[in-house]
């Protein structure tokens, strides 16, 4: 057929065709309409296609609806998440003034005890005797009283601000090997990454403090930890500063529930970096001419409140141009929270704690003083 139609074809444009054209150029002709007849026998095929495009797409035009737009993700409201970091601070705080009234109470206590105690061993037991109970023990005891010695030891030997990071440590340690396990998945982004707009607003804001997906990323906020506790803890006191870290978790997360929605960039967000960075900004404004060092480039130093100014600089430049490979929101609530807080927020939170101190001990007293009432009953330890 295509031959048939090509001859017709060439039939036609002979007899139209001036006389004067010679008869090579009439072969190439008859070639290139060839051609030609094929393109063009395909053309329609396309322009039928096209029209049944148009009459599909010709009744949305003519009135018909369309898709439905997407839905507007309404702005999500910051009042519960407001209202739970002011009573979350304020718990915490109270919480921690009770834990240092009962730590207090009880080294008194246990340094009574331990005097009475080494007044009864006094000159009970002699060396030959101790030395007679360690040939009795099987090897596998030897080892394990050694190697609880070697823990105690290690133990003994670190700070006191070093002893509470380590519970921290293996908090964290323990959420990111819950991040592992596959039917978790749902549970962790629920209440282990904080978002405006996720339905749980007000727990993420605390335990995603504690969660990290990454190992770099939790190794990173715990070295920096490490390295300032033994600062912050002497500084403020054990209890003290167990309520200076939830806390600024909270208000940073906080800080950036504000500015995701502000920006309308509602993504979810985990790590301690908004606590850590509060303690790192509160030694470093306490102590701004302590000298720091980066752990790769033991050359390098610094004075500490340089790198406060430096890390402040970066985390706002990071807000300002919209970076999202940190939370930087975060991270300036906590600096700035950390900096309040060893400026002002000490004495106005901490050093007004005497009433509900006092109120406790009353509380405790007059359950002591009950009967039947006792250490063990609620009583104060004597």
């Amino acid at each position: 057929m295509a031959w048939r139609g090509c001859t017709i074809n060439w039939i036609k444009t002979e007899f139209i065709r001036p006389r004067n054209i010679t008869s090579p150029r009439c072969r190439f002709n008859h070639y290139t309409q060839q051609r030609c007849f094929r393109r063009e026998a395909k053309r329609p095929e396309t322009k039928k296609v096209n029209v049944t495009q148009e009459s599909k797409a010709s009744p949305s035009e003519g009135g018909t609806p369309g898709p439905p737009p997407p839905p507007k993700i309404p702005r999500p409201t910051l009042l519960k998440p407001l209202i739970f970091t002011v009573g979350f601070t304020g718990c915490s705080f109270c919480v921690a003034a009770i834990l240092q009234y009962e730590n207090l109470k009880l080294k008194v206590q246990a340094a009574k005890d331990e005097e009475e105690s080494e007044k009864l061993l006094q000159g009970t037991h002699d060396m030959a005797y101790w030395h007679e109970w360690w040939n009795q023990l099987t090897g596998f005891q030897k080892q394990l009283i050694l190697l609880m010695s070697t823990v105690d030891d290690f133990w003994s030997s670190l700070t006191e601000g070093q002893k509470t990071v380590t519970g921290i440590i293996a908090l964290n340690t323990a959420v990111l090997c819950c991040w592992r396990i596959p039917s978790l998945q749902r549970k962790m982004i629920k209440y282990f990454t904080s978002n405006p707009a996720s339905k749980t607003q007000c727990l993420p804001m605390l335990l995603s403090t504690f969660s990290h997906y990454s190992i770099i990323h939790m190794v990173a906020n715990m070295y920096v930890l490490w390295t300032f506790s033994s600062g912050i803890v002497s500084l403020l006191g054990k209890e003290q500063f167990l309520a200076v870290y939830t806390s600024a978790g909270v208000i940073s997360t906080m800080v950036s529930y504000m500015c995701k929605t502000a920006t309308g960039r509602l993504y979810p967000s985990l790590g301690a970096s908004g606590a850590v960075m509060a303690v790192l900004a509160a030694v470093c404004a306490r102590v701004p001419e302590a000298k720091l060092g980066i752990i790769f480039l033991p050359m390098v130093t610094f004075t500490a409140g340089n790198a406060l100014k430096a890390l402040i600089a970066v985390d706002t430049a990071g807000l300002v141009l919209g970076w999202r490979f940190f939370d930087h929101a975060a991270h300036l609530g906590g600096a700035l929270f950390g900096i309040w807080y060893v400026a002002y927020g000490h004495k106005v939170i901490w050093r007004k704690r005497e009433p509900l101190v006092k109120m406790w001990h009353n509380m405790r007293s007059a359950g002591g003083s009950r009967p039947g009432g006792g250490p063990g009953a609620g009583g104060v330890p004597k």
